[in-house]
């Protein structure tokens, strides 16, 4: 017998519903273990037991008896919310991911008006672990900001400041390159995080009163986004799979 888990995560890992929807559909009595109404909170054997959502069986993508997950990189276009749905009626990320035919979700947050590398996942465990404060896995990112920046100037953007009553850990920033946007001259900044605050650029640069024009994340840990299109998703390799499961 293999072992058993809370009926409500398996059918959230069964990609079917949200760990809340299903609680709700398992409270309304539309949900049955091997025939018999389920509890809320029962356990179940995934590979044994029978469990249906009406009256179709919801089954566990299982290779020999053990749960496989889906991993893949985003990446994730400005104008998109970080979430599945939106009640504001907003474009989500859950309409690019149609085509993994599986609920997948978001390793942390990319604000509406960023773009780049998001993860996402059907690994409960991993976005646990990889979204806990304890983690320090780098996160980098390339901000254009309005003006010119001198040295000293961007070597300030990474001190730390006062988020939510909190200070932030040191960032370390480098100047990039120097462009124009709208015939306005701007310079290009990379942002190294070992957190992820609310908006933490954002409002790193707002303290220093520096407008950013753009906010893209190319890197997080070892796991880059490279020339993948704005939009676009891939699997992540089997070592990429295995370097974020050592990931401490």
């Amino acid at each position: 017998m293999s072992e058993e888990i809370r009926l409500q995560k398996f059918i959230s890992d069964c990609g079917i519903l949200s760990r809340r929807a299903a609680e709700e559909e398992i409270k309304a009595g539309h949900v049955t273990v091997n025939g018999e109404k389920a509890e809320l909170g029962q356990k179940v054997d995934p590979v044994h037991d029978v469990v249906c959502l009406g009256r179709k069986r919801i089954c566990m993508p299982l290779v020999d008896g053990k749960r496989q997950y889906t991993y893949i990189l985003l990446h994730k276009p400005v104008g998109y919310v970080t979430t599945l749905s939106d009640d504001q009626g907003r474009p989500s990320i859950a309409e690019l991911l149609k085509g993994t035919k599986i609920r997948l979700y978001p390793v942390g947050r990319l604000d509406m008006y960023s773009d780049g590398l998001l993860l996402c996942t059907d690994d409960g465990d991993l976005t646990n672990r990889l979204t806990h404060p304890s983690h320090t896995v780098e996160k980098v990112y390339l901000a254009t900001l309005a003006g010119k920046l001198t040295a000293e100037e961007i070597r300030a953007l990474g001190e730390p400041v006062e988020i939510d009553g909190r200070m932030t850990r040191p960032v370390e920033t480098r100047k990039m390159a120097e462009c124009t946007v709208n015939q306005k001259p701007a310079t290009v900044v990379q942002f190294i995080l070992f957190e992820g605050r609310n908006r933490q650029i954002r409002r790193m640069c707002e303290a220093h009163e520096r407008k950013v024009l753009a906010l893209t994340r190319i890197r997080m840990g070892k796991i880059e986004l490279g020339t993948l299109p704005a939009g676009k998703w891939r699997y992540l390799t089997e070592a990429e799979i295995a370097y974020l499961k050592d990931i401490k």
